[in-house]
């Protein structure tokens, strides 16, 4: 990808980039955000979904997704530590075309750790321009 949306294949898997988990940003997440959660459990929920967020939104920049329609079904499976590389894909699960110029994705995101294990995934309903 970036592709128009009848060139989107279901099945199609995309890489969405990679981002480790940073010590002083984990640190200051913590401080801000999670009171109480100590920077030697891991990464943080919040701070999870905020590294995919920012893979997910920097991948799209150039595609033709005009909206974010929703996201759905969030799994956590572990809080990664600090250091830890975390690698972005989404697999494009369904898609159906809405009139003549768009049409809807439907796919599911994961973050994968360096083992290739489940860090975190999600289902996103997109809008896509045909």
């Amino acid at each position: 990808m970036p592709a128009p949306f009848d060139e989107i294949e279901i099945g199609q898997v995309v890489p969405l980039g990679a981002a480790a988990v940073d010590e002083k940003a984990l640190e200051a997440f913590c401080d801000a955000f999670t009171p109480g959660w100590s920077a030697e459990r891991g990464a943080p929920d919040a701070m999870v979904y905020a590294i995919w967020a920012r893979l997910d939104a920097v991948a799209c920049t150039d595609w033709p997704q005009t909206k974010r329609l929703g996201v759905d079904a969030l799994r956590w499976m572990r809080n990664p530590p600090a250091g830890e590389l975390l690698r972005g894909r989404m697999t494009i699960m369904a898609k159906d075309p809405v009139g003549e110029d768009k049409g809807i994705v439907i796919a599911q995101h994961d973050l994968l750790d360096e083992a290739g294990r489940l860090v975190f995934s999600c289902l996103t309903r997109s809008v896509f321009s045909r």
